[in-house]
């Protein structure tokens, strides 16, 4: 498996002539995706992470990525629904333990509060999600429903992004603590925790379908799913970019204080 025997994937699929034939093929094949399709390649996260954007603009990822954030234990819990192993479901909760937090510990979301309260927008507004575009909100719900409705396998394989995570946070936080001087390390916590969590994180989902996944067409479910997430995560980089960048916000979105 190689590269140039992946250039017939669509937005969709890997394309029906691929054929999956090993676990290592998969993998290879997933790794493929995520060096072409993640979100760290978008014209967005250039600009954000390249100090290009102003404050206005950064507190709008922030408030719609908070959305997507708020949603995540949502969906793990869907896909422990999906389960009647209690081994994989044990594994899968501290997922949701990571983002929800537990009695007097934080969790992710809190942490993501930390990073938009810090930027100065009010926290009942961001939690109220009302400002939201409205792509985010789609994309965020897509997701869920889509975890819900495929098979257990492909929602697993749905979370193999954090396969590319570490690279982006790393990225993210050297980035803007050295362009932003309305940021600083505390409201970037959020993103050091998930140096340690991700690719733990990564590695159970990656066994899991290298296991799995024992046919050519269950591999290309596997590789498709990761596709699906790929582009949930793009599609609402697009929104934030047409709306913020290019200004064309839709009615009721959040609109940035001029200056």
């Amino acid at each position: 498996m190689n590269a140039a025997s992946l250039t017939g994937m669509t937005a969709l699929s890997i394309g029906k002539d691929i054929r999956l034939n090993s676990a290592e093929e998969l993998e290879a094949a997933l790794r493929h995706i995520g060096a072409t399709r993640y979100h760290s390649l978008h014209p967005f996260h250039k600009l954000l992470h390249g100090g290009k954007l102003n404050k206005g603009q950064v507190q709008a990822w922030a408030l719609n990525r908070y959305y997507y954030q708020s949603t995540i234990p949502i969906k793990d819990a869907v896909v422990i629904s999906r389960f009647r192993d209690r081994a994989t479901r044990l594994e899968w909760r501290h997922r949701i333990e990571d983002h929800d937090g537990d009695v007097g510990s934080e969790g992710g979301i809190e942490r993501w509060l930390k990073l938009t309260d810090g930027l100065g927008l009010d926290t009942a507004y961001v939690e109220s999600t009302e400002g939201i575009l409205p792509a985010t909100r789609f994309a965020v719900e897509a997701y869920v429903h889509y975890c819900r409705e495929k098979s257990p396998l492909e929602a697993i394989a749905s979370s193999l992004t954090e396969l590319f995570a570490p690279s982006i946070h790393e990225e993210r936080i050297a980035g803007m603590l050295q362009h932003y001087d309305f940021v600083n390390p505390d409201i970037m916590s959020y993103f050091k925790r998930r140096l340690t969590q991700a690719p733990r994180d990564a590695n159970f989902a990656l066994d899991y379908v290298r296991t799995h996944a024992t046919t050519p067409e269950q591999r290309a479910s596997v590789c498709n799913a990761l596709i699906f997430k790929t582009n949930v995560l793009w599609v609402q980089l697009d929104a934030l970019y047409y709306a913020y960048v290019e200004g064309n916000i839709p009615p009721g979105a959040f609109v940035p204080k001029a200056g």
